[in-house]
């Protein structure tokens, strides 16, 4: 098993100062391993986890200055530059997916969509907040792998849907 980092994540970015408390790698291993929260604000500096420690666990998040993109970094040595209009055409809400496959939404016209806010969710996921004000979906960190994995064939879908539809990015 890969031993995950110990140190505090990088807080490169413009984002909400609990951000950094949603990310940091556990210091120890086994199931209900805690580890002390570096930041500021955080239960006491203590959280349980999981074991979770056979997947990827972002060691970055880092939304660029003109807000349509979003870099995320594992401790797999992956990352991903992830473009806002293709986080948020790809949204995990139910808005977008639906409650199931057939009810799928194909979202046109977020061309120049940006980035608004990231906010943590617990410390499995972030909420992303457009300026078209979609704020519902929660980006966990496997959702966010899959997409920085599959970007290539997920955005070729996307285009392709976007033209048998008849509509425009």
């Amino acid at each position: 098993m890969r031993e995950r980092r110990s140190g505090p994540i990088q807080r490169l970015c413009p984002l909400t100062p609990a951000l950094s408390a949603a990310l940091p790698p556990p210091e120890g291993r086994g199931s209900q391993t805690e580890y002390v929260d570096r930041s500021s604000k955080s239960h006491n500096g203590i959280r349980p986890m999981t074991d979770n420690a056979s997947k990827p666990w972002p060691t970055e998040l880092r939304l660029h200055k003109d807000r349509k993109t979003l870099s995320v970094t594992f401790d797999t040595n992956e990352s991903f530059d992830l473009a806002a209009e293709y986080l948020r055409v790809r949204s995990p809400s139910a808005e977008v997916q639906g409650h199931s496959p057939s009810e799928r939404k194909t979202v046109g016209g977020k061309r120049d969509v940006a980035i608004l806010e990231v906010n943590p969710v617990g410390n499995y996921a972030v909420r992303l907040v457009f300026d078209d004000l979609h704020s519902t979906g929660i980006y966990s960190w496997d959702h966010l792998l899959d997409l920085g994995r599959n970007h290539k064939a997920y955005w070729q879908e996307y285009l392709d849907e976007l033209t048998v539809k008849g509509m425009q990015r």
